[in-house]
This record gives C-alpha cells, structure tokens and sequence, in this order.
C-alpha cells in the first residue's frame, strides 16, 4: 500500500473463469493463517467486522487493554495460540462504514486529545467511531481524526499519522464461525485459546454450588498434546473432576 491515504475501493464481483483454482489456493492459505492463530481468522471486508474481535499490530501481536484505560501492544504469541483476553474486544458496528470497539472492561475505544487510543469511555459518540480501510489486501484503521491507527516506541497505540505507511498496515482478526471455513466444525467453546477454552467449558458444566470458577492449575501443555492426539475433550473432563467443579463428573 502506498503511504497515503487508501483510497475507498468498491467491491467488484469477480469472474467465474478459474475460480476453482484461485478460490482452493486461498482456502489453503485461510486455514494455515487461521491455524497458527488459534483459530482466528483475518478479516478481509467490512462485512466480517462482527462479534469478537482482535487487532494485530505485529506478527502474533494484539492490542490490549489495561483496566486504567490505557492500550498496549502486547507480547508475541506462540504458534497456534490466539489473543489474550484482554486483547479481545467487541465490535459495534455504526452504519455501512464505521465501527466501534468495546474493551472487555466495558468501555469504548477513542482518539483522545493526545491522539492516543484508550478504551475509557462510557458510550459511543464521534471520537470513538473508527473506519476500517482496505486497499490490496491490507487494512488500516482510521480514527475519527483522520490519522491511523498504529503504536509508538514506547508500545502505546496512538493515531497520529494522517498517512498509511507500514507500521499503520494492521489485521483485525475475528474467531466467528464462516460457512466452508475449518472453524464451521468446530465447537464455539473452542475457537480462542486452549485457555480460553478450559475457562467456557467449566462455565458450561459447573455446579457452581458456591459460586465460584474453579480451573486447573496444572500445566496446561497437556491440553495441547491432548488436543494434537484428538483427546481434547477427555483431558478437559479429566481436569475438572480433579477439581469436582463438573456437575456431572462423579
């Protein structure tokens, strides 16, 4: 992408001729990204702006955000495993081209007079409505300054350039399940983190005779070999009658 402003591209349908081909090459290329990002997918259009949402500012790295308000960008990720939940926010659509984000504190992202991005307001006006730009299959994000979302040397996100150059090129990636696309399979508990993952199926299946969340403490490489031999499940079940927090585990 050039650095200046995208222009707004329209959609245009595309031909029939060789789609076979051209559509298996991507569908093989989705599924690898998609894997190695714990099940996230990268979002191409405005249309796949919906539900949860990350932002990759880096290779395996996501914003976050800190219950003071502030935005970082976080610590690399290893292969396979998807964001952090605090770098997972809530996207709001707002018409045909702007967006917002709620963080999982509650509070919306927006542009303050520092043109740094914090996520402390309580609801959504002008400065907490961004627009996704995408141009040659690359996006960047738009605030309601006219400059881009991006970070600065000292990790925090700022949207300070009104020119789209390679630190402003960023991934919104979505763990939403799409018709023909390897998560359509897979259970909705089960399209974060293996982490994330433990955590929603003990909401699912606890007792909850004292109201509290009780998961395993032990070393959670075991999931990933279980996950790899196919026993996923099992090793969960497993997990969680050793802190009887199943309420049908015996």
């Amino acid at each position: 992408m050039n650095e200046s402003r995208p222009k707004k591209s329209k959609g245009k349908k595309r031909k029939h001729e060789d789609a076979s081909s051209s559509e298996s090459t991507t569908a093989i290329f989705d599924r690898e990204d998609t894997n190695n990002h714990g099940g996230w997918w990268e979002v191409k259009s405005f249309d796949d702006i919906t539900g949860n949402i990350a932002v990759e500012v880096g290779d395996q790295m996501y914003i976050g955000s800190l219950d003071n308000g502030l935005l970082i960008v976080g610590p690399p990720h290893p292969e396979a495993e998807g964001p952090d939940p605090s770098e997972i926010f809530t996207a709001v659509k707002l018409g045909d081209t702007k967006v917002a984000f709620k963080s999982g504190y509650g509070k919306y992202l927006s542009v303050d007079l520092d043109r740094r991005v914090v996520g402390r307001s309580e609801a959504i006006g002008v400065r907490e409505q961004f627009e996704p730009v995408f141009q040659d299959g690359k996006m960047a994000l738009s605030g309601c300054n006219n400059c881009f979302v991006s970070y600065d040397s000292d990790g925090d996100i700022v949207c300070q350039s009104s020119k789209a150059g390679p630190k402003e090129m960023i991934k919104l990636r979505s763990c939403a399940a799409r018709e023909g696309d390897p998560l359509e399979d897979v259970p909705k508990e089960e399209r974060g983190t293996l982490k994330d993952a433990e955590l929603n199926y003990v909401k699912k299946f606890q007792s909850f005779q004292d109201r509290r969340i009780r998961i395993s403490k032990e070393d959670a490489s075991e999931l990933k070999k279980a996950k790899k031999e196919g026993s996923l499940h099992e090793k969960l079940l497993d997990r969680r009658e050793k802190m009887k927090s199943d309420r049908y585990c015996k």
